[in-house]
């Protein structure tokens, strides 16, 4: 029987020639938690591409491995989903940034919105948050085979959204007062590139989605149910993956 091998997210600037270099809190994860020693392999993950590596060295801070085998990966679905998720309460948006990092979100940014319950006062705190916010997204990368490592950007207020998002296509916006409006009748997708926009726990003020109409944006229903906003984003990626990008297909 073949041993799995652990992956892991190593940037372009640890890779010189046939050898790749691991540093920092992969080292320790490595040494002390997996105890792998000289000789065994790993993936290593580097701009899609999976590195076959073989432990050549382990010292205290760094990681030297010897690539044995590089493939294209073949995890990554073509459609390229960011999601901007309404701050929410508690580890719920860990949880999303988990599950969503799972089904194959490529880009996160946190918004602050009218309604939401958690507010931007403290910055450092904020820096904080994002860091473990792109721990999770790492763990759950390397624990369902990602070929790349999503980002979770900073916060964002509604207004920088809205600048980010004047000139792009395929904006959806799941709305709990849109009942007719669905992804799969509503969506013709321009690009392969989709942005997903989901409402906090108090969902979206009138007026928000009236500017997010003005720039292009598609109001959609996900069905009669109302759905918590943790769950809103996991069924609505999916949706969008079934229908234009590599879930469901054999």
């Amino acid at each position: 029987m073949v041993k799995e091998m652990h992956r892991f997210f190593v940037t372009s600037e640890r890779l010189f020639a046939d050898k790749i270099e691991i540093i920092g809190k992969d080292v320790r994860h490595i040494k002390d938690v997996l105890r792998l020693d000289i000789k065994d392999k790993i993936e290593i993950a580097i701009d899609g591409y999976i590195h076959i590596c073989e432990i050549v060295s382990i010292q205290k801070d760094r990681i030297l491995t010897e690539i044995k085998e590089k493939i294209k990966g073949t995890n990554e679905s073509p459609i390229h989903i960011v999601l901007y998720q309404g701050l929410i309460k508690g580890n719920k948006m860990e949880t999303v940034i988990q599950k969503c990092t799972e089904i194959g979100v490529k880009e996160f940014y946190p918004v602050e919105l009218k309604r939401c319950v958690v507010k931007v006062n403290d910055v450092k705190k904020e820096k904080n948050k994002v860091e473990r916010w792109n721990l999770i997204a790492e763990e759950a990368a390397k624990q369902c085979k990602r070929d790349i490592l999503p980002e979770v950007h900073d916060i964002i207020s509604f207004r920088e959204m809205i600048e980010l998002l004047k000139e792009e296509k395929n904006i959806v916006v799941p709305y709990e007062e849109e009942k007719m409006n669905s992804i799969k009748g509503n969506l013709k997708l321009n690009g392969n590139k989709i942005h997903l926009i989901i409402g906090p726990e108090g969902g979206f003020e009138p007026e928000e989605i009236e500017e997010l109409k003005s720039i292009g944006a598609h109001i959609v229903t996900l069905g009669p149910r109302i759905l918590r906003t943790e769950t809103a984003g996991a069924v609505a990626v999916t949706i969008l993956l079934y229908e234009f990008g590599d879930l469901g297909v054999i």
